[in-house]
C-alpha cells in the first residue's frame, strides 16, 4: 500500500506493506501513482519512503518461486519504473528509512538524491550471493547515479553498506539520524519544487534519456 502525504508542494508516497517488495501489485501501485503526478501541474517535488525497517526489500521472491510466471513480467516493469523515476518531471528524493537490499537499493539510485537513516538499515546489492546476475539495464541504471568505484564494490561483495558508509562512497547524499531522515528528504524536495518542471524534465531527459530507453521507460 503506497499512501500520499501532501506537505506544502512536496508529495511523499509512503510505501507501507511491510519489508516493501516489488510484485505485480506493488509495481503497478508505483506506476499509477507516477502517472498521476505526472499529469499535477504546477509546483511539485516527489519522496519516496518505506516504514519501520524497510525501506524495500527488492523482489518479491518468494511470490516469484511460487508463480514463476510473474517475475520476468515484473522484473520487466520495475525495470521501466527506475527509468521512469531517473527522467520524472520534479525534483525526486529517496527517504531510505531502513533496509534498501537488491531491487530497494536501486529504487532508491533511481531518485534524484538520498537521504539514508544512520544506525541501522543498509543498501545492499546481495545478487552475487543470490546466484543472480545483474541484467544490463540494470547495471546501467545503478551507474546513473552510483559512482563506478562503488558500485563494483557493491555488485563484486554484497557488502552492505550503513549510511555513513555509503555516504562516504557517494551512494547517497545525506546521512542523518533516524529522526531526521524524513525531514531532511522533504526539506531537500521542497526546496526544489517550484522550479521549471518542464526544464527539469528536458535536463534529466539529456543526461539519463539513453538509460531510462533502456530500462524501457
Amino acid at each position: 500500500m503506497i499512501d500520499v502525504e501532501e506537505r506544502g508542494h512536496v508529495r511523499i508516497a509512503h510505501w507501507r506493506a511491510g519489508d516493501n517488495r516489488l510484485n505485480p501489485e506493488s509495481v503497478a501501485e508505483w506506476h499509477a501513482l507516477l502517472d498521476e503526478l505526472t499529469r499535477a501541474r504546477g509546483p511539485l517535488a516527489l519522496v519516496l519512503t518505506g516504514e519501520g525497517k524497510f525501506f524495500s526489500n527488492g523482489f518479491d521472491l518468494k511470490r516469484f518461486e511460487a508463480e514463476p510466471e510473474i517475475a520476468a513480467p515484473v522484473v520487466a516493469s520495475s525495470t521501466r519504473l527506475f527509468g521512469r523515476l531517473l527522467t520524472f518531471p520534479a525534483y525526486t528524493v529517496a527517504a531510505i528509512n531502513g533496509h534498501a537490499f537488491a531491487a530497494g537499493a536501486m529504487l532508491a539510485s533511481s531518485c534524484d538524491v538520498r537521504v539514508m537513516r544512520q544506525g541501522r538499515g543498509y543498501w545492499c546489492l546481495p545478487e552475487v550471493d543470490l546466484g543472480l546476475p545483474i541484467p544490463f539495464d540494470l547495471f546501467t541504471l545503478l551507474g546513473a547515479h552510483v559512482p563506478k568505484p562503488a558500485l563494483l564494490d557493491a555488485m563484486v561483495t554484497a557488502r552492505r553498506y550503513s549510511a555513513d558508509e555509503a555516504l562516504a562512497l557517494g551512494i547517497v547524499e545525506r546521512a542523518v539520524p533516524e529522526d531526521r531522515v524524513l525531514d531532511e528528504a522533504v526539506a531537500l524536495a521542497e526546496a526544489m519544487a517550484e522550479k521549471n518542471r518542464k526544464i527539469i524534465a528536458m535536463h534529466k531527459e539529456l543526461i539519463f534519456g539513453e538509460t531510462a530507453r533502456i530500462c524501457g521507460a
